[in-house]
């Protein structure tokens, strides 16, 4: 890759990273097969998520004067950037991937222009998705309705079992 295809490679990661509301540092240790990163990278776009492995001096470049440069710190060995404006869905998806595979590390991130820890991007993780909190919500509209229906029927068949059971 020559100087210039480099900055422009460069420029348009840091676009990428500073336009995701999340960005995620990962560690891959050897060993990591080319079917499990396949794998990763598969269930992070069903996240709407991408994982990005880089050389750490152009991700070094990428994030450098910008709210990213937190993530600085985590760009030692093989590391990989994973970015979302799905900060949920992201978190689910590496974090379900480092559980069953532990040569990947999750390092640490920034959301929103604030680092956040390990501890953090579990926690996201733990957060039921968009689809799950959709269902609830419709679930509770659909269960107030129909109470609301049942307190309104009510008299009137009360009144009707009373009729029923006199004559």
């Amino acid at each position: 890759m020559n100087r210039q295809e480099k900055e422009s490679f460069v420029s348009h990661i840091r676009e990428e990273l500073t336009n995701s509301s999340i960005v995620v540092a990962v560690n891959r240790t050897a060993g990591i097969t080319v079917e499990e990163i396949t794998k990763l990278r598969k269930d992070m776009h069903a996240a709407e998520a991408n994982l990005k492995i880089l050389k750490n001096t152009l991700a070094r470049i990428a994030i450098k004067d910008s709210a990213l440069e937190s993530l600085d710190k985590y760009l030692e060995g093989p590391t990989g950037l994973a970015f979302s404006n799905n900060p949920v869905g992201m978190a689910k998806a590496i974090s379900e991937f480092a559980k069953s595979n532990d040569k990947l590390q999750i390092l640490g991130g920034v959301m929103d222009g604030k680092a956040i820890s390990v501890d953090t991007i579990k926690e996201l993780a733990s957060l039921p998705s968009m689809d799950e909190l959709r269902a609830k919500i419709i679930g509770l509209l659909t269960a107030a309705a129909s109470k609301i229906v049942r307190t309104v029927k009510e008299p009137s068949a009360r009144v009707a079992r009373v009729i029923a059971a006199k004559s």
